[in-house]
């Protein structure tokens, strides 16, 4: 089937005017939970456990921990150059933003699900670190909050943008004869399932502030 489905991509890929390039082609594998053997990958496709893009690390269990990883390493990395500059002289600057963290927050940050307890706890831990250095603002907030922010930010996004490409998947509209107190959205709640559940992005935003 993956062999028919590469044989499938490059004819569209010809069709539009575009080749694939088989020596950049990789191939992974997504399971959360991996049972029995693996098959041999493709001929002339090299299989990898990780790969990067749009800026995040995604691994084949999509979890955060190799994206998180990396932020670890290369926050490190730029903490120590600043502090071997300052060494010398250089005087200290406010470098590592938010913005340099958060990148794809939507994707990775899941509290529990992709991202572990253990991952936040070292991304704060290099928040604090950057702050003590003064490379980082001090009115930062810890992982935890970041995260609530994105998820509010990107509903908001989806909830305002009719073409958004997450907006079919919501709900109906809700229409409320009465007054009450202010909501976060006026959209119907579907009702939880062992299937739906907190895992899902959109229901997890429904029932966030519904109580």
């Amino acid at each position: 089937m993956c062999k028919d489905e590469i044989a499938h991509l490059q004819t569209w890929a010809a069709g539009n005017n575009l080749r694939l390039n088989r020596e950049k082609t990789k191939e992974i594998i997504f399971s959360a939970r991996r049972k029995g053997a693996l098959s041999p990958p493709l001929p002339g496709n090299e299989r990898v456990p990780s790969f990067h893009v749009l800026g995040v690390t995604v691994n084949g269990k999509l979890t955060a921990a190799d994206h998180v990883t990396t932020l670890l390493s290369s926050g490190t990395s730029l903490l120590y150059a600043m502090q071997v500059l300052h060494s010398h002289g250089t005087r200290r600057c406010t470098i590592f933003s938010v913005r340099r963290l958060s990148r794809a927050f939507s994707m990775w940050c899941q509290r529990g699900r992709t991202c572990s307890a253990a991952d936040r706890t070292h991304l704060d831990s290099l928040l604090r670190r950057s702050k003590r250095l003064s490379c980082c603002s001090d009115d930062v907030p810890v992982v935890a909050d970041l995260f609530k922010t994105a998820d509010d930010d990107f509903f908001h996004r989806v909830k305002t943008n009719s073409d958004h490409v997450l907006q079919p998947f919501l709900p109906d509209q809700t229409n409320v004869p009465y007054q009450l107190r202010n909501r976060s959205h006026n959209i119907t709640l579907i009702n939880k399932t062992k299937f739906l559940n907190d895992t899902d992005f959109i229901i997890r935003m429904l029932y966030k502030y519904s109580y």
